[in-house]
C-alpha cells in the first residue's frame, strides 16, 4: 500500500519547477533606483527592490488566476496596503488618503520595477499620524472622563469614512481612550489604576512605532500584493520564514495556536490539533488575547499593542510549565466579558496530531449499538521516514487503516469519521484515505495554471471498510478534508454531518526566494498554483461541502471560511468524470428522514438546546458595531448578559437533574465537570445509530457522470 502514496500530481511537479525557475530568473540584484524618500525615513534596501520584482514576476506568471498588474489590480493592492496600515481608519485623515490616491494606480508598476519608495512614503505618514494619536491619547489620561454621559463608541470602523480633520480625529480618540479605560474598570480597576495601565500601553505602542524596520514595511507591502491575488498567497520575510519553519517542524513548546495581530489585538487564527489549546477545547478562531500570565497565579501582562513576536515569546516556554491567557471571545465588543484560560505548555508532536479512535454506545430499538469514531486532526505523512524506506512510516491513511482493523475486531455497528477542525495537509493522503472506503475510482480532479487537468484515483482496488459511514465536519474543515468529504458524498458512500465546510479548493506551493543561501535574505512565497474539483466537476472553492444533515456550530459562516476572505477565487465547475456510485451494503438511507429525526431528537436534548441558546446569544451581539460609554449602562448590560447565561445553564441543569448554580463564577469553576463533553459529537453518533437502524434500505447501482 505504501507505493501508491508516493505519487504526486504530475502537473504539480511541473508547476513547482516553473515557479522555481522564475524565482532563479529574477534573482539578480539590480542597482538601486532614485529614492524619493526624505532623509531620516525608512526606505527599501536594494535587495528588497530586487525581491519585489521577483515576487511580482512569480505571481503574475505562476498564480492560478494569471492576473496581471494592471490598473485594477494596482488599486486592489493599494487598498489592501491601506487596510494593512489602518484597517480601522483611525490614523489617516481623509486629506492623507486623497494625497495617496495619486499612487493608487501605480502600485503594479512599483512592484514590477522595484520602485517601491511611495509605499514607504505612505508608511512614513502612518508613523507620523501614529505618534500624533498616541501623544494625544497620553494627554487625555491626565483627566478622568465623565462616565455618566450617554454616548457611544464605534469600535468597528472598517467601512466608516476617513476622519475629515484633526478635530474629528481628536473626538474619535477621546472616545477610544474612554472605552479603553471603561473596559479596565469593568474588570474591577479604579480610574487611577486604569489610567496607569493605559499609560504603559500607549507608551509601549508609541515605542513600537519607532521600532518598525524596513523588513516589516516590506513584508506588509508584499503581503498586500500577494493577497490581492487570493488570500492563500503570502510573502514571508526572513524572520517570518524562520517562525513558519519552527511551526511546521512542530519543534517548539507552547500552546499550539497560530496568532496574528489584528487592530492591535493578538488574534487566534487557528488552533493546532494535538496541542494544549486543542486539548483544552477553549480557544477558538478569532478569539483575542489581551493578557498573558505566568504560572497559576502570576500577574497578567497587558499585551494589547505588543509586537506579535514579543507576545509569542511570553506564551512559549518550557514544557510542563503553566501559562494563563486573558481572552476576549470572538465576536465580543471591546470591554466585553473576558475569560481566563489556563494551559500547560507542551511540545506539539506528530503523535499528538495523529488519527485516533473511540467507541461510543448508543441505545436504539431495544439494543445497544457500538459506533466507532475516528478523529482525523490533519492529513499528514512522515515523508522523511518514507524516503528512508521505512514501510511503517506514519501517515493519515496508514494510521486510519490500523484503527479500522481495531474497530472491526471490536464489532462496531457503524463508523463516524470526525474531520472537525481539520484544515487539510498532504494532498495525496486525501485520495489514499478515500480509497479505504470506496471501490477503485477517481477521487478528485486537479487543474493547474495552464489549464491542464489531472484526475487522481484512489490507490486501493477494494475498500478496507464497507459498513455504515458518516463524516462529521465544521467550518474549519478545509482543503484535503473537503476532498475526502466531497468524494464520500458524491459516491453516496456515506452522509455528511455538521456545518458547511471552509471552502478552500486551491493548491499552494512554497517558493524559497534565496538561491541556495545558507542564510535567508529574501524570504519565501506561497503561491496558489492549482484548483481542485469534485468528481462531479463542482469546485469546493468558496462554497465548501454542504452537509446532508446540518448540526449546530458556534462558528459563524459570515466570519469564518473562504467566502469571508477578500480576493477569494470564485466557485466554478468543469466537466465531471465517470464514477460508479457505491454499492456498499451500508449505502445512504434517505437523508431527509435522517434530518427530520435529528431535528426532533435535538429539541429533546437539554445539552443541544443549551448549545443553540448559547449560539443565539453570541449571534445577538455579532452585528454590534458600537458600545455605550456610560459605565452604569455597561455594568447593567454585563449583569444582564451574566444573568441570562446563568439562566440558560440552570435550565440545562434542571433538565438533567443537576443542582442549580448561584453565580457565573461558580459556573466557570464547574463547567468542565458538568457540561456535556461534546454536544455535536453526541448528536452525530445518534444520527449514525439512525443510519444503522435504517441500513436495510439499499441503493440502486448506477454509473454517474456530471457535465460542466
Amino acid at each position: 500500500m505504501s507505493q501508491p502514496l508516493r505519487r504526486s500530481p504530475r502537473w504539480l511537479i511541473a508547476s513547482v519547477l516553473l515557479v522555481f525557475a522564475l524565482a532563479l530568473a529574477g534573482s539578480a540584484q539590480a542597482p538601486a533606483g532614485t529614492s524619493v524618500l526624505p532623509p531620516g525615513t525608512l526606505g527599501p534596501t536594494d535587495m528588497q527592490r530586487a525581491t519585489a520584482r521577483k515576487v511580482g514576476r512569480i505571481l503574475e506568471e505562476a498564480h492560478y488566476s494569471r492576473a496581471s498588474l494592471d490598473e485594477r489590480m494596482s488599486g486592489v493592492v493599494y487598498h489592501r496596503y491601506l487596510e494593512f496600515l489602518d484597517g480601522q481608519r483611525s490614523y489617516f485623515l481623509a486629506s492623507d488618503i486623497e494625497e495617496f490616491n495619486a499612487y493608487g494606480k501605480q502600485f503594479g508598476d512599483m512592484i514590477r520595477t522595484g520602485s517601491i519608495d511611495p509605499a514607504y512614503l505612505i508608511f512614513a505618514r502612518f508613523q507620523q499620524r501614529n505618534r500624533e494619536r498616541l501623544q494625544h491619547a497620553l494627554a487625555l489620561l491626565k483627566t478622568e472622563p465623565d462616565f455618566t454621559v450617554n454616548e457611544s463608541f464605534e469600535f468597528d470602523r472598517t467601512h466608516a469614512p476617513w476622519p475629515g480633520d484633526a478635530a474629528t480625529m481628536d473626538e474619535l480618540w477621546r472616545k477610544r481612550v474612554k472605552n479603553d479605560a471603561l473596559s479596565l474598570m469593568l474588570a474591577g480597576k479604579q480610574w487611577p489604576d486604569a489610567a496607569e495601565v493605559l499609560r504603559k500601553r500607549y507608551e509601549r505602542v508609541l515605542k513600537r512605532v519607532d521600532q518598525v524596520t524596513s523588513e516589516d514595511v516590506f513584508e506588509g507591502l508584499m503581503n498586500s500584493y500577494a493577497r490581492a491575488f487570493d488570500p492563500h498567497s503570502s510573502y514571508f520575510s526572513p524572520r517570518s520564514s524562520e517562525e513558519y519553519r519552527i511551526q511546521m517542524s512542530l519543534n517548539y513548546e507552547g500552546i499550539g495556536a497560530s496568532l496574528q495581530i489584528v487592530d492591535d489585538y493578538v488574534t487566534i487564527m487557528n488552533v493546532l490539533e494535538g496541542g494544549p489549546a486543542a486539548m483544552a477545547g477553549t480557544l477558538t478562531t478569532n478569539d483575542r488575547i489581551t493578557g498573558v500570565g505566568q504560572g497559576h497565579d502570576g500577574a497578567f501582562t497587558d499585551v494589547i499593542g505588543w509586537r506579535l513576536d514579543d507576545v509569542v515569546q511570553l506564551i512559549r516556554g518550557k514544557a510542563g510549565t503553566t501559562v494563563r491567557l486573558q481572552v476576549l471571545p470572538a465576536g465580543a465588543a471591546p470591554g466585553g466579558a473576558e475569560k481566563i484560560m489556563e494551559f500547560v505548555r507542551n511540545k506539539v508532536t506528530l503523535e499528538a496530531q495523529a488519527a485516533h479512535k473511540d467507541v461510543r454506545s448508543v441505545a436504539r430499538n431495544g439494543r445497544t449499538l457500538k459506533i466507532g469514531v475516528i478523529t482525523v486532526p490533519g492529513f499528514y505523512q512522515d515523508i522523511a521516514a518514507q524516503n528512508a524506506g521505512d514501510e511503517n512510516y506514519r501517515s493519515t491513511t496508514h494510521d486510519v487503516l490500523k484503527l479500522l482493523r481495531d474497530l472491526k475486531s471490536e464489532n462496531v455497528d457503524g463508523l463516524l469519521v470526525d474531520l472537525r477542525g481539520d484544515g487539510g495537509g498532504y494532498l495525496p493522503e486525501a485520495t489514499a484515505l478515500t480509497g479505504l472506503f470506496i471501490n477503485h475510482g477517481p477521487v478528485v480532479q486537479l487543474r493547474d495554471t495552464a489549464g491542464r487537468l489531472e484526475v487522481l484515483d484512489d490507490p486501493e482496488p477494494a475498500p478496507a471498510y464497507d459498513g455504515p459511514l458518516a463524516v462529521l465536519v465544521d467550518r474549519l474543515s478545509a482543503s484535503a478534508s473537503e476532498i475526502f468529504a466531497g468524494a464520500i458524498q458524491d459516491y453516496h458512500r456515506g452522509i455528511i454531518l455538521g456545518q458547511t465546510t471552509f471552502g478552500k479548493g486551491t493548491v499552494q506551493n512554497l517558493v524559497p526566494l534565496d538561491r541556495w543561501s545558507q542564510k535567508p535574505v529574501n524570504g519565501q512565497l506561497t503561491v496558489t498554483i492549482g484548483k481542485f474539483y469534485r468528481v462531479t466537476g463542482e469546485s469546493t472553492q468558496h462554497r465548501g461541502v454542504e452537509p446532508d444533515v446540518p448540526l449546530a456550530s458556534p462558528l459563524d459562516t459570515k466570519e469564518v471560511g473562504e467566502s469571508a476572505l477578500e480576493s477569494a477565487l470564485p466557485w466554478d465547475r468543469i466537466a465531471g468524470v465517470p464514477f460508479r456510485v457505491s454499492t456498499a451494503s451500508a449505502a445512504v438511507p434517505p437523508v431527509a428522514a435522517l434530518a427530520t429525526e435529528e431535528d426532533a431528537r435535538a429539541q429533546r436534548d437539554p445539552d443541544y438546546r443549551w448549545l443553540l441558546s448559547d449560539i443565539a446569544a453570541i449571534d445577538s451581539v455579532r452585528g454590534q458595531h458600537s458600545v455605550s460609554l456610560n459605565l452604569k449602562a455597561r455594568r447593567e448590560e454585563r449583569a444582564r448578559i451574566d444573568a441570562e447565561r446563568l439562566t440558560r445553564e440552570n435550565s440545562r441543569r434542571a433538565a438533567k437533574n443537576l443542582p442549580p448554580l448561584k453565580s457565573v463564577e461558580e459556573l466557570e469553576k464547574t463547567k468542565d465537570k458538568d457540561e456535556a463533553a461534546d454536544v455535536v459529537l453526541e448528536q452525530a453518533t445518534q444520527v449514525m445509530a439512525d443510519m444503522v437502524s435504517g441500513a436495510h434500505i439499499q441503493p440502486q447501482t448506477k454509473t454517474a457522470r456530471a457535465s460542466g
